[in-house]
């Protein structure tokens, strides 16, 4: 097992090789450029270091953790409290949209308390992948053939010739074996494998040992995104879903170190804009009052030229959409602190207040306290009209049940009062 180093830094932010105690080294380094060679949009390359943009998560180089997170807020503090919130708040906010599938009855018997999202995948798949064990591995018949002792299914009668014409004990036959040789256990016996090797946790070092012991050996499988989308799960491995879902993501964003061995690189990193439009609509759907409806999307034809293809509008949230009450928001992951939209951000409200017929529109913010700002749209002709656009922050908190809470009261009671 390797030794961990551990750097946190936060959204935007940059890191270098030998300015502070979060310094990369110039090994390090490399593999970060060389991963950015391969067309990441995680970071950007500075001179002798690298920025990161609105991407959170982890990334795992060689045995170094380097752990990107979220900041709304400007607000001076501890500065281990910051982590531990920040930190808090992104597995909260993952939780909510179904990023560590919480439903799932195994997740609240983990065990340890996690430096990072990355520790926490790996516990998660663990425990699930014990409790398959202990069910028992499911398993199928397969086809198989080689040189045996004992003639049993049929007799390959080309390669018997060319094997045995000295061996003539011994037969090359096909035959039928029922074993646990699945494809689905072998990708989690290949997730196996490959947290042996990049796992720096002491606390789970020896699960994943134990783990290991429990399946047979197996042969290498390819898996690709094309593979994972083709899996049909019967009733004997539906319970192989929630395993194969976060060995597919550690499997597809592993990228090994090909040309020297040593810094290979694994990356679960999440877009944060995407993640608060996420999350702003799972917390409106889970206190939605039964008279009110939430599409999961609400696309409209834009504009078509003489060729080619059309442009549509797609707004992020669209409440009760085409009744008198709907309501349309945009979420924009970044803190205003006082100052005034972008105006492209604006227009674009003005256009979905008009194709959606919306009585409301809203751009929605993080911020340092929770504020509603209403605002009036311009006629042409230059008086105000009586179509409101609001800017709204939510203040973001560890309790993210309690910050759900607050998000839904704020839209369907405290904004209702405003237009």
């Amino acid at each position: 097992m390797q030794s961990e180093q551990h750097i946190t830094v936060y959204e935007h932010q940059s890191l270098y090789i030998g300015r502070d105690k979060n310094s990369l080294s110039e090994k390090q380094l490399e593999a970060l450029q060389a991963f950015h060679g391969e067309g990441t949009c995680y970071y950007s390359l500075t001179h002798k270091g690298v920025k990161f943009c609105e991407y959170v998560g982890v990334l795992q180089v060689g045995n170094t953790i380097i752990e990107i997170l979220p900041k709304a807020d400007k607000a001076a503090g501890n500065e281990e409290d910051t982590i531990t919130k920040w930190r808090d708040v992104l597995i909260g906010m993952l939780k909510a949209v179904g990023g560590f599938k919480i439903e799932s009855p195994s997740s609240s018997s983990l065990r340890i308390r996690h430096n990072s999202i990355l520790h926490l995948y790996f516990e998660l798949f663990l425990t699930e992948v014990e409790i398959l064990v202990h069910r028992g591995l499911t398993k199928q018949y397969r086809q198989t053939e080689g040189n045996t002792t004992v003639l049993k299914g049929s007799l390959h009668f080309g390669k018997h010739l060319q094997h045995n014409l000295v061996h003539q004990e011994k037969f090359y036959i096909r035959h039928t074996v029922y074993d646990k040789t699945h494809p689905l256990n072998q990708v989690l016996y290949k997730t196996l494998r490959l947290l042996s090797r990049i796992n720096t946790s002491i606390v789970l070092h020896s699960r994943i040992g134990a783990l290991m012991i429990s399946f047979p050996e197996m042969p290498d499988i390819v898996v690709s995104e094309a593979f994972f989308e083709r899996i049909t799960y019967t009733r004997k491995t539906e319970a192989y879903q929630k395993a194969m879902e976060i060995a597919r993501l550690l499997l597809l964003n592993y990228h090994p170190d090909i040309r020297k061995g040593q810094n290979h690189v694994l990356a679960l990193l999440f877009d944060m804009n995407r993640l608060w439009e996420q999350f702003v609509r799972a917390s409106l759907k889970k206190y939605k009052p039964e008279n009110i409806s939430i599409p999961e999307s609400s696309t409209r034809d834009f504009w078509k030229p003489k060729t080619g293809g059309k442009s549509y509008l797609r707004p992020d949230i669209v409440i009760n959409t085409d009744n008198s009450d709907c309501l349309v928001l945009d979420t924009k992951w970044k803190n205003r602190n006082g100052s005034s939209p972008q105006s492209d951000d604006l227009q674009q409200m003005y256009a979905y207040q008009s194709y959606y017929n919306a009585s409301h529109v809203a751009l929605v913010y993080p911020g340092n306290t929770k504020t509603i700002q209403g605002g009036r749209f311009y006629h042409p002709e230059g008086y105000l009209t009586d179509k409101t656009c609001s800017l709204i922050s939510v203040q973001a908190i560890s309790n993210i049940k309690e910050w759900q809470k607050i998000i839904a009261d704020l839209f369907y009671v405290e904004l209702r009062g405003t237009y």
